[in-house]
């Protein structure tokens, strides 16, 4: 069986961010042996839906614009940029569907940090710390993340790499972690969480802040990442109402 994944377009009002951002995610995923299905922003829901019923799991990638902060409960500070409605609306179908229906997910970067508010935590507006988190697109390496041991990215880490480095592109971060994710790594040098992960054996959720779709090619980590995701996909089967309600 061919495995689908359902990717939404990054912006609903930047079409020159979506042409350069959207082909390393669509590449990384056909690379991982998974059709991608696009999600249009401003697609009606009812159409949505049809889409999201042939798909076995969910990735949601970053965005150059920020989350809302009055989506849990602050006001924004002036460095705060501008929220995109289109893409909060299709992403709140998506993690509804993924979760009613414990389809894996794989969220990038702006696309944890959405995830995150969707399960009512929280965010740093704006990072001001030590560690440059956001050096640039072309910075294949720019810092390491600690991972949190026993966690599903533990399994994943390459061996005999203890701190691996990563490439980073955002002015915010994880606050406080939504409801049942568990800090999965950290940027030991600062403590700004670097990934999270749903408390759940049964129901694959990963999101971690830097791109494993930028460096796949040259990154076993990254690789690893996304095949965990697709293994995932690939094994998942509908749940009949009763058991995902239970």
């Amino acid at each position: 069986m061919t495995v689908h994944i359902a990717i939404p377009e990054p912006t609903g009002s930047d079409p020159a961010y979506n042409q350069r951002t959207l082909p390393l995610y669509l590449a990384a995923l056909r690379a991982a042996g998974v059709t991608p299905v696009l999600v249009p922003l401003h697609e009606r829901q009812d159409r949505v839906a049809r889409l999201l019923a042939g798909v076995q799991g969910i990735l949601l990638p970053g965005s150059r614009y920020d989350v809302d902060p009055q989506r849990y409960g602050e006001d924004p500070i002036p460095e705060c940029g501008e929220a995109d409605p289109a893409r909060v609306a299709v992403d709140e179908l998506l993690l509804q569907d993924a979760f009613s229906l414990y389809k894996p997910i794989l969220a990038i970067c702006g696309g944890a940090q959405s995830l995150n508010v969707w399960r009512n935590g929280s965010l740093v507006q704006h990072l001001r710390t030590g560690v440059d988190h956001r050096p640039g697109h072309e910075v294949v390496e720019a810092h390491p993340v600690r991972i949190t041991p026993g966690s599903r990215l533990a399994r994943l880490q390459p061996d005999r790499v203890t701190d691996p480095q990563v490439n980073s592109s955002h002015h915010q971060a994880i606050k406080l972690p939504g409801d049942n994710l568990l800090v999965s790594a950290i940027s030991p040098d600062d403590g700004v969480i670097e990934a999270l992960e749903l408390d759940s054996t049964e129901h694959f959720v990963v999101a971690v802040q830097w791109h494993p779709e930028r460096d796949y090619t040259v990154s076993a980590f990254s690789r690893a990442i996304f095949a965990a995701f697709v293994q995932a996909a690939s094994l998942w089967q509908p749940r009949r109402i009763e058991e995902s309600v239970a």
